[in-house]
Formats: C-alpha cells, sequence, structure tokens
C-alpha cells in the first residue's frame, strides 16, 4: 500500500513538473496566467514568479493586468527580494491607486524598506528610508486596519537609530575621547527627548565630563570642573533616584573638592 502511494505521490509531481515546464516553454499566455495564479494560490512563489515575468508586459492595459500586477509584487515580497518587491510595490499603488488592493500593498511596500533595515550597529540610511516610507503610509491611510502594526514598525525603527547614536557616543566615552562623547551625549539627548536611554545617556555625560575635568590641564580645569557640576545638576534634578546616583554624588564631591582647591591656589 505504502509502495502503491508513494507511486502516485510520485505520478502526480512528475505530472505537475511537466506542466510547469510546458508553461514556461510555452507561447500561450493564457496559459501561463492560469498556471501561475494556480502556483501563487499554493503557495509556490518562485514557480508563480518566473511565469509571470514572462507576461507581465504582454498584459499591460488588459483586464487582468491588475490582479497580475498584484500577484507579482506580492511574489517578490514573499520570496523577500524586498528591493524589487517595493519597487514593483510602488509601481502597483502609482498604477492602480483605487484598487481595492492599493491600502494592503501600500503597507507591504513599506514594509519592504522595513525588512531592509539593518542591525543598529550598521549604517541606517535603510532605517531611516523605512521610517519615512512607513510615515508616508500612516498619512495617507489613517484609518487603516495596517495602523498599529505601521507605528510598531516605526516606533522599532526609531528606537534602533536612538540605540546607535547612544552607542557612538557611548563608545566616545569608552576610548575616552570625552569632548566628543560628550557632544555626541548632548545632540543625542535634544533628539531623542522622549528615549528610554535618556537617564544613561546623562549619566555617561556626566561622567564625560567629570573625566575631562579631573584630568584636564591647569589652564582649562576650572571651566571644564564647572561644566561638569552643571551636568551633575542636570542629571541629579532628572533623576534623583537613579541607579547611578552613589557614583554620581561621588562625582559630585570630588568636582566641588577640586574647584574649591584650585579657587583656593588662585
Amino acid at each position: 500500500m505504502k509502495k502503491l502511494i508513494y507511486i502516485l505521490v510520485f505520478i502526480i509531481s512528475f505530472s505537475s513538473c511537466n506542466e510547469y515546464q510546458k508553461a514556461l516553454k510555452s507561447e500561450d499566455i493564457a496559459t501561463k496566467f492560469k498556471l501561475g495564479t494556480e502556483l501563487y494560490d499554493a503557495g509556490k512563489y518562485n514557480k508563480a514568479n518566473r511565469l509571470f515575468v514572462q507576461i507581465v508586459p504582454k498584459y499591460r492595459g488588459k483586464p487582468q493586468a491588475e490582479k497580475l500586477m498584484y500577484m507579482y509584487s506580492k511574489t517578490y515580497y514573499e520570496m523577500r527580494d524586498y528591493y524589487t518587491s517595493n519597487y514593483q510595490m510602488e509601481q502597483f499603488v502609482s498604477s492602480y491607486a483605487n484598487s481595492e488592493k492599493v491600502e494592503e500593498i501600500a503597507y507591504l511596500s513599506a514594509k519592504s524598506y522595513y525588512n531592509l533595515s539593518p542591525i543598529y550597529t550598521k549604517e541606517q540610511k535603510e532605517t531611516i528610508e523605512a521610517i519615512e516610507k512607513l510615515q508616508e503610509f500612516i498619512n495617507r491611510f489613517p484609518d487603516s486596519e495596517y495602523l498599529s502594526q505601521a507605528n510598531t514598525l516605526v516606533k522599532e525603527l526609531e528606537y534602533k537609530l536612538e540605540n546607535k547614536a547612544y552607542s557612538i557616543a557611548k563608545q566616545y566615552n569608552h576610548i575616552e575621547d570625552f569632548q566628543a562623547s560628550i557632544k555626541s551625549f548632548d545632540n543625542f539627548i535634544l533628539e531623542f527627548p522622549g528615549t528610554t536611554l535618556r537617564e544613561n545617556a546623562m549619566f555617561y555625560r556626566l561622567d564625560s565630563a567629570y573625566k575631562l575635568a579631573i584630568n584636564s590641564v591647569p589652564w582649562k580645569k576650572e571651566e571644564r570642573l564647572k561644566t561638569a557640576i552643571t551636568y551633575f545638576n542636570s542629571f541629579n534634578k532628572a533623576y534623583a533616584d537613579s541607579q547611578y546616583k552613589e557614583e554620581a554624588n561621588n562625582m559630585q564631591e570630588e568636582l566641588n573638592g577640586l574647584l574649591e582647591e584650585f579657587n583656593t591656589k588662585s
């Protein structure tokens, strides 16, 4: 019985494969459209795509063109070819603005950009572009069923940019380029006022200013001590019960002592 089932499965698979190969070589675009649709519905996107590629130019202006372009663009998305899917989907949205599928394709087009966003340690050009595309979708379809998902993706991408900027500033602190670290944390706090990393950023800005001040040359020391104390005051005001409270207080005590000592000598 098992042998019979195996033979039947083999015959069906061989027949399907043979049908597909014939369709690829056929000049009949209707045959390619029909089999491509069946393969698309069955989730065989690579095979469907190969057939659609052959007939897309020949269906321009025909009644079936909208359905074909919908399936064609989605095959690229399902194949994870996001560079091509975002292009083809943007073409669909532009060509079929009144389609009942336009909202779905516009969302998947923007999500294609999202899927191209790299990890936060790499260059974030694609991340910025993805945020712009998702925001365009949100603005165009404010009542969309995909609105919640789109907003979630935007927040995720924005956090990635925050993480990138924060990690750069902290890296400067780590390699003891304290001036660059302070400037980077200043920019970070201004650019991302609602960030969850704000407490950390303000502490490490203080830490950089503290280390810059205590290791400073005499003619710059007074100014840098005062700047570091200013950063402590800002940090303490914002996070009086911070996890870094003890370290920050120790820094303040040393900074005040050095400033007092410096003023006594002057």
